[in-house]
């Protein structure tokens, strides 16, 4: 129950960290033309860390995403998202002995928010009849919450991240513009898979390498559609 009103909690507060980021970018650049896009993704989240040391296709598992997206300038974007899935992983699929030896799975949910800038490779801006795409890069901050099944042991479900990766996105026809991005979620927590950090029992098939931080990643299709506010002078 205790750790249910915590993963709320955590909600709340990162859907608080979203409106005002977004109050913030909404209110400035008041001079001149404002680009403001709100969007959708769908795709998938994968694991790396004890149960799973390599990222693999058979443990992809459901995600999305809204974020809305502030342009000030053809080559800078500022994104704030939010985003929900599942990562999950079993050792009975891994060539290694000790690891079908320990036969440990886990699935785990995961709640984010982030705030992110991306770099346009190629000025990505509006033009009504021209080809308009670029890629891009991405990087910034965010906070994550996840909830293990099985948890064994009393330990922080939530950690901070750091999201980074690369995308391209293209404008389809005005105002809609689609993307697929990829972005790995470099995090400070041993626990996503309820294996590492401090040992819960002296069985070494039960414990996992407490130097290797748990990572996840999120692979996304993405459609969004762009504000024009003309300001005039």
């Amino acid at each position: 129950m205790k750790s249910s009103l915590k993963f709320i909690n955590a909600k709340y507060l990162l859907l608080n960290l979203a409106a005002g980021i977004y109050f913030f970018v909404a209110i400035g650049n008041e001079a001149r033309a404002q680009k403001i896009e709100i969007g959708a993704g769908l795709g998938g989240l994968n694991y790396k860390g004890d149960i799973s040391p390599s990222l693999r296709l058979r443990f992809f598992k459901p995600a999305g995403s809204v974020f809305f997206r502030y342009n000030p300038n053809q080559a800078v974007s500022l994104r704030a998202e939010l985003m929900g899935g599942i990562i999950g992983a079993d050792d009975k699929h891994s060539k290694d002995p000790f690891q079908r030896a320990r036969n440990m799975s886990f699935t785990s949910r995961i709640f984010e928010g982030s705030a992110v800038a991306e770099y346009n490779f190629l000025n990505f801006q509006e033009r009504r009849f021209a080809v308009n795409w670029s890629p891009y890069l991405f990087g910034g901050i965010g906070y994550s919450t996840f909830n293990p099944s099985p948890q064994v042991g009393n330990y922080k479900t939530s950690t901070f991240i750091l999201p980074y990766g690369v995308g391209i996105k293209y404008q389809v026809r005005r105002p809609w513009n689609i993307g697929i991005e990829y972005g790995a979620r470099k995090t400070y927590s041993d626990y996503l898979d309820n294996l590492g950090g401090d040992a819960v029992n002296t069985d070494k098939l039960q414990q996992g390498d407490p130097s290797l931080k748990d990572n996840y990643y999120y692979l996304r299709l993405s459609v969004t559609y762009t504000f024009y506010k003309i300001v005039c002078p």
